[in-house]
């Protein structure tokens, strides 16, 4: 199996474009402790083309996967996830079984994210599980509280997370007050749009001008309410067209409910052309922070508006049920599936402007605070509730 004895491997399993970039500082900072290991398990639609393909910016970024983990069955329904959610477990226990890894770090609250921890958790490896404690919408709830009681560390970005894995019986003494990864790739990044971004990744659609203003739209389908993906899109098309933007519109993850989703964004292209929409797979982490630090407003129910939106100031409309609940700073309205007001909030969002930037989930050091902790400390696998 190779490596060094003398240092604790650490096991990051990676799955989608969003994973990556909530997790590439903590990889960076294992693969530079002199005491740590790094091992990496790229699966699900981080390996799929059609999501981006974002193993090929992690191999850029000099993280060789150690393995990598096909899961992902074919048809986005509530069936194909929970298929595919078994699928992983199995095929996780065969490479956590090759690899040997002291410690299993996993991220947030995917149906992949479970599956890491049932893996790990009965194979007796301790589960470092990041982004616990934190409210939403949709199934994504359910699995980062199911996750917390799997794991046997625990990384909270914010404060009020931290206090909720506490209030879940969680030991204090493995609940470890961090900050989100995803704030260190952005603490001190050079936020100017390259002249070239728009070009580089190409994608289809309406030609974009960096030198103008321009909106980001990222809407991913809801799991609790599939079937209902297709109209839902249909309301945030109508907002868009409305303004008359350029729009750079990310297309939507794997979860149950993708294909209404993508159904709805193809069936516009078709009947009405890109009008001034050009759509992309996947950015890398930097250029993704790049893009929406620069925006107009960003639009959708992916939880970077309310995450490093917080942080950027990036004026943004959140869309829907997804991230009901979530902590978020001044920059975030709430809209429902409702056209015109997505439409109007949009434009309010516009004349607002740029939002002080907030700390609320981390200053950028979460990276190396996560990677000293998983050095310096024994993690027994053993856990009980606690309610002292």
């Amino acid at each position: 199996m190779g490596g060094n004895r003398d240092r604790r491997r650490v096991c990051v399993v990676v799955n989608s474009r969003a994973n990556y970039g909530r997790i590439k500082s903590v990889m960076r900072a294992v693969q530079q402790h002199p005491e740590l290991e790094l091992q990496t398990i790229v699966g699900a639609s981080a390996l799929l083309y059609r999501f981006g393909h974002a193993v090929d910016v992690i191999r850029a970024d000099g993280f060789e996967p150690s393995a990598t983990v096909y899961s992902i069955v074919e048809g986005e329904n509530p069936t194909t996830m929970a298929k595919s959610t078994g699928m992983a477990i199995m095929d996780l226990a065969t490479q956590f079984e090759n690899l040997q890894p002291d410690i299993v770090l996993t991220v947030a609250d995917r149906f992949e994210t479970i599956a890491t921890a049932i893996a790990a958790s009965y194979m007796n490896i301790p589960v470092a599980h990041t982004q616990g404690g934190e409210v939403t919408g949709s199934i994504d709830e359910s699995v980062r509280h199911a996750v917390s009681k799997l794991a046997h560390v625990h990384f909270p970005a914010t404060e009020r997370a931290r206090e909720y894995l506490l209030r879940m019986g969680e030991e204090p003494d493995r609940v470890f007050l961090s900050g989100c990864p995803s704030i260190d790739l952005i603490a001190d990044l050079d936020l100017a749009l390259p002249d070239d971004l728009f070009r580089r990744y190409r994608g289809v659609g309406a030609a974009m001008d960096p030198a103008q203003p321009y909106l980001v739209v990222l809407q991913h389908p809801v799991t609790t309410e599939y079937g209902q993906g297709f109209q839902q899109i249909q309301e945030t098309l109508a907002a868009i067209e409305a303004l008359d933007m350029q729009t750079a519109w990310l297309w939507p993850n794997v979860d149950a409910g993708s294909d209404d989703v993508s159904k709805g964004l193809r069936m516009h292209r078709e009947r009405k052309g890109d009008g001034r929409i050009h759509f992309y797979r996947n950015f890398t982490p930097e250029d993704y922070a790049r893009l929406i630090a620069n925006a107009a407003c960003l639009v959708g129910n992916s939880s970077s508006g309310l995450r490093e939106g917080a942080f950027l100031g990036t004026p943004t409309v959140d869309v829907g049920s997804r991230q009901a609940g979530r902590e978020h700073g001044p920059n975030v309205v709430h809209a429902p599936h409702d056209g015109g007001e997505i439409e109007r909030l949009i434009r309010q969002q516009i004349e607002h402007g740029r939002y002080p930037s907030s700390a609320m989930f981390g200053d950028g050091r979460a990276g190396e605070l996560i990677a000293a902790h998983l050095a310096e400390n024994q993690i027994s696998i053993q856990k009980q509730l606690n309610y002292d």
